[in-house]
């Protein structure tokens, strides 16, 4: 269980730090839409590498992981998973990783501490919150009305977005209902331990995970579910970027990563038990049987092109709305997002 919750705590800190455009229920946001029509090579000697953060963020990788491994992409992927957002700045600042999965705010902070050298390829997971409860019925926010809530990221983009949701259903924090923020998900799991009655709100696979723990405990409701009903954006707290450099150097690469990265987001959808798996042998969730459960609520998509823009541009005004250091203290321009020459 060690190695679960330490796992776990690295997921549910990237996801405090993590930002999460125009609502949208059509294909584009199902991680069955793929690629277009490859008009790239079908293969380059071209060295891609690539690294992603553990958790959610980073599960769309997992196919695609399995394919550097057996070298059988078509680049020479090489390709892995960190613990933490500072890892994954180093990196990209060296030049040490061509492309990365990072939360959205981390994207645009990122895009302004380099003044301007990485650009958003895609966008690659929507919300990933849920509403646990434990001897408690919760049907809809509304019925938090008296209650405490506990949940992880206050300053951060949890909090924002449990402010905005539970704002719009008539509930102010601190007057109609209380948040206890925590500052590790390690606290989340000895909370369940302890009391007959609690709720929270937690990340995936954290959500996921005190069900496990604790069979009392189940998902009350979808945060991201909870966020489409009130609000014409949408939620878009993972995604890809990559060096402009190497965009510059080697736009067919580019090209051909986002094709088959496109295709390993719809294998992960589509084929749970065998991304639960891949997903905990590379280490990107510490348990296949979490893996398999918190997949399907951890909203993992392929959006790239006009709509990637509208909607993250969206969520990033959000984001700066509510606190402007969030998105590193100014909302990205135009370049920030990739255009495919």
């Amino acid at each position: 269980m060690k190695k679960i919750i330490s796992a776990l705590l690295a997921a549910a800190l990237m996801l405090g730090l993590a930002a999460c455009g125009t609502k949208n229920t059509d294909s584009s946001t199902d991680s069955s839409s793929a690629a277009p029509v490859s008009s790239t090579p079908a293969k380059l000697d071209t060295t891609c590498n690539v690294y992603a953060l553990n958790g959610p963020t980073g599960m769309g990788l997992a196919p695609l992981m399995k394919k550097a491994e057996d070298k059988t992409g078509r680049l020479n992927y090489n390709i892995a998973t960190v613990g933490s957002n500072d890892e994954i700045v180093a990196k990209l600042t060296n030049g040490e990783a061509d492309i990365a999965a990072v939360a959205t705010n981390l994207a645009s902070t990122l895009y302004q501490k380099t003044e301007g050298g990485i650009s958003v390829l895609a966008a690659n997971t929507l919300g990933v919150l849920c509403l646990v409860t434990k001897g408690e019925e919760i049907t809809d926010i509304k019925a938090l009305k008296g209650k405490t809530v506990y949940a992880t990221g206050q300053g951060a983009n949890p909090e924002y977005i449990i402010n905005y949701i539970f704002e719009k259903n008539g509930l102010t924090v601190g007057t109609d209902v209380t948040v206890n923020f925590v500052s590790q998900p390690t606290e989340l799991v000895t909370a369940f331990a302890q009391n007959e009655k609690i709720i929270a709100v937690a990340p995936q696979p954290v959500a996921t995970t005190l069900t496990v723990k604790d069979q009392n405990a189940v998902i009350a409701l979808d945060m991201n579910k909870e966020w489409d009903k009130v609000s014409d954006t949408q939620l878009v707290m993972g995604c890809i970027v990559a060096r402009k450099g190497y965009i510059e150097e080697n736009p067919d690469a580019v090209k051909i990563f986002l094709e088959e990265y496109a295709e390993s987001v719809k294998e992960v959808n589509s084929d749970t038990d065998t991304a639960a798996a891949l997903c905990e042998k590379y280490g990107i969730v510490a348990s296949a049987a979490i893996a398999k459960k918190a997949i399907p609520l951890c909203n993992i998509v392929f959006e790239d092109g006009a709509k990637l823009k509208t909607d993250l541009s969206a969520y990033l005004k959000f984001l700066f709305d509510a606190n402007p250091k969030s998105v590193g203290g100014a909302l990205p321009d135009d370049n920030f997002y990739y255009e495919a020459k």
